[in-house]
Formats: structure tokens, sequence, C-alpha cells
């Protein structure tokens, strides 16, 4: 996968449990789970700044860009 999640990393650093984030946030932890799996196409802004905002941190401390390996693509 092209993006990588750091939600885990994040929950560890600020000592916070999923089902605390998944309050704070007012999403199931169903959806929490696609998203830390990185099973997720999309996410909407929206979501995204609720995350943030419990986790005190900026995008980029979730997402990274990996580049994929030469000739390996997903869809």
């Amino acid at each position: 996968m092209a993006i990588v999640i750091h939600i885990d990393v994040m929950l560890a650093k600020r000592k916070m449990s999923v089902t605390e984030l998944t309050e704070k946030v007012g999403i199931t932890m169903a959806n929490l789970s696609i998203l830390k799996n990185g099973k997720a196409k999309a996410i909407r802004f929206s979501t995204l700044e609720r995350i943030c905002e419990a986790l005190e941190c900026q995008p980029g401390d979730i997402l990274e860009y990996v580049p994929d390996e030469e000739g390996e693509r997903h869809e």
C-alpha cells in the first residue's frame, strides 16, 4: 500500500485506547479498525480532522506516503 496509517503509533504515544478514540471521534470500532489496518479506500477530511483533534497531532503524524516497488501497483 502506498499510504501507511500510523494510528496505533499515535495511540501509544498518547496512551489512549482504541475505544477512547472511537468515542472521541464518533466512528465505529469496525470503521476505525478498517482504517488502522490499511483496508480503507478513503477517509473523509472531517473524520481525519476529528482523529487529529483527538490525538492532538497533524495528518502527517498518522498518514505516510510510501512509494510502491517498481512495477508493483495497487488498485
